[in-house]
């Protein structure tokens, strides 16, 4: 079970790093916005910081996407990067 929500973290923090890419903003940018420092932001995104839901809705507004899109993401792909 905690294996699965480990994978699952994964899945999430790559699709805020996938959403971010897309959008072209730096690991920097949304550090600035989140009022955190870049290394924590690169934390977030890595899977290594558990971030609470109104991070995520946070992160979500900044990116202009809804948050229900990074929780169903496509784990296939998440397999696929991490192969």
């Amino acid at each position: 079970m905690e294996r699965l929500r480990n994978y699952k973290i994964k899945a999430v923090a790559a699709a805020i790093r996938s959403k971010r890419e897309s959008r072209n903003y730096t690991q920097e940018y949304l550090a600035y916005k989140l009022n955190i420092s870049q290394n924590a932001y690169s934390k977030i995104e890595l899977g290594y910081t558990k971030i609470t839901l109104e991070r995520l809705f946070e992160i979500a507004e900044i990116l202009e996407f809804d948050v229900i899109d990074f929780i169903n993401t496509d784990h296939s792909k998440l397999a696929l990067a991490n192969s």
